[in-house]
């Protein structure tokens, strides 16, 4: 190496350096983040696991898993590898701890819940609701878990807060898989819907929020909008570019129909529909400023039915369409909403931009902490994992650490995907 690469090394490596006092800092706000949480376990051995555990899915350890976690700390690996299997602690206090901590830290009374799917490759089929599903990250089917996880985002920041495990109906009608992973007898096979109901009605009330949204898998259904309704929510829900309706605010057909019937308007895709739109229909919205100037999103609003499952004409919903450029293409997301036809087309941009978050929140919880790295196989398991998952991705974001330990991959939704989009 010629001198001048090798004092350029020195003083590079020199620059590197980081004095142990800045550690201990570090211990210390970890040791008081985890206070709240380790006084709900029950027994000391447990408060100083959960302890352990955290700052093992914080540590630079490649594989975050409970035999490497164990060994980071000097102890047996059967010790964590119980804790994290097979103790019968409940991780549902942890949860409410964390999601009220996220509402009185970063709750705005227009705050946005996120719904998204993500999956989590596995080998074999001996771990609980492992099978072959739709694995967004992967683009195609292939053997994995399935996780359906309800997120919180406000202009301050943004946080996983709850989930749940997708058990397929094939899989939780298996008796001899459900006895060998541990699933309790009243866990029954849900839709990812329901399982985000069930979400919504836990711990919805513990974060201030003015919306509800989700990508187009969770948004297909009319049902689940329906069922969102009934609940007092509003929501902006992002649903396939194929999905069927019908204008209600469009000049109507001329002429008569069969019988002298006068003529209704047709259903048609979304993506059709956008087709026909002129230029002066469109309005461009001023998102924010990024990293190369302000980004600016165009957008329209019409009062729609939508054909539901059945083929039949939903209820009436407010479409949203916001299209962007990216490159050489002009992309479209599609959306229908409960909302009020008056709601500003500023606001409603705001929330679909915002739903994106989400991804955000996977990407740095799968390359920061450890999200799919466990290798435990039951459902106690799985569950005590993500919640200790999710609060160590909250004291990074309590902290604004942001170290990069690698890329999670371009995430995306479980779902065919991807259809929410079309090119206009």
């Amino acid at each position: 190496m010629k001198r001048r690469f090798a004092v350029r090394k020195a003083e590079l490596l020199a620059g590197c350096e980081v004095k142990d006092e800045v550690f201990e800092g570090v211990r210390d706000k970890l040791r008081d983040f985890v206070e709240p949480f380790a006084e709900l376990m029950y027994r000391a051995e447990l408060k100083n696991h959960v302890r352990e555990y955290v700052e093992g899915l914080l540590s630079d350890l490649d594989s975050k898993n409970a035999e490497s976690i164990a060994y980071l700390h000097g102890l047996d690996r059967k010790t964590i590898q119980r804790f994290i299997g097979e103790s019968k602690w409940d991780h549902e206090p942890l949860l409410d701890e964390l999601a009220r901590q996220v509402g009185e830290q970063i709750g705005e009374e227009d705050g946005v819940i996120i719904f998204d799917p993500s999956a989590h490759g596995k080998k074999g089929e001996d771990s609980v609701g492992v099978g072959r599903q739709w694995s967004g990250r992967a683009g195609r089917r292939t053997n994995c878990q399935v996780g359906i996880y309800m997120a919180y985002a406000s202009r301050k920041e943004h946080a996983l807060i709850d989930e749940r495990l997708f058990l397929t109906e094939k899989w939780a009608k298996d008796k001899k898989r459900r006895r060998k992973c541990g699933v309790p007898e009243d866990v029954q096979h849900k839709t990812r819907q329901d399982l985000a109901v069930d979400m919504l009605s836990t711990r919805g009330k513990l974060v201030p929020h003015g919306w509800v949204t989700g990508d187009d898998e969770m948004g297909h259904p009319s049902r689940f909008r329906r069922d969102l309704v009934a609940m007092g929510e509003r929501y902006l829900m992002a649903v396939p570019s194929n999905m069927l309706i019908r204008d209600l605010e469009g000049r109507s057909p001329k002429g008569r129909g069969r019988r002298g019937q006068k003529k209704v308007r047709q259903f048609q895709p979304m993506r059709e529909w956008v087709k026909h739109r002129a230029a002066a229909e469109w309005t461009k919205i001023k998102v924010r400023d990024g990293d190369k100037g302000p980004i600016v999103v165009e957008c329209m609003t019409r009062r729609v039915r939508a054909k539901n499952e059945r083929r039949t004409p939903g209820h009436i919903e407010l479409m949203f369409i916001m299209r962007e450029r990216m490159g050489d293409q002009m992309v479209c997301e599609f959306y229908l909403s409960n909302a009020a036809p008056d709601t500003s087309l500023e606001e409603l941009a705001r929330v679909a931009k915002i739903e994106h978050r989400v991804e955000e929140c996977f990407q740095r919880a799968k390359s920061e902490v450890g999200m799919s790295d466990y290798e435990t196989r039951t459902w106690r398991g799985w569950h005590h994992h993500q919640a200790l998952v999710f609060m160590a991705l909250w004291f990074l974001t309590v902290h604004a650490t942001r170290g990069k330990k690698g890329d999670a991959g371009d995430h995306r939704g479980t779902g065919s995907g991807g259809d929410r989009r079309a090119v206009a």
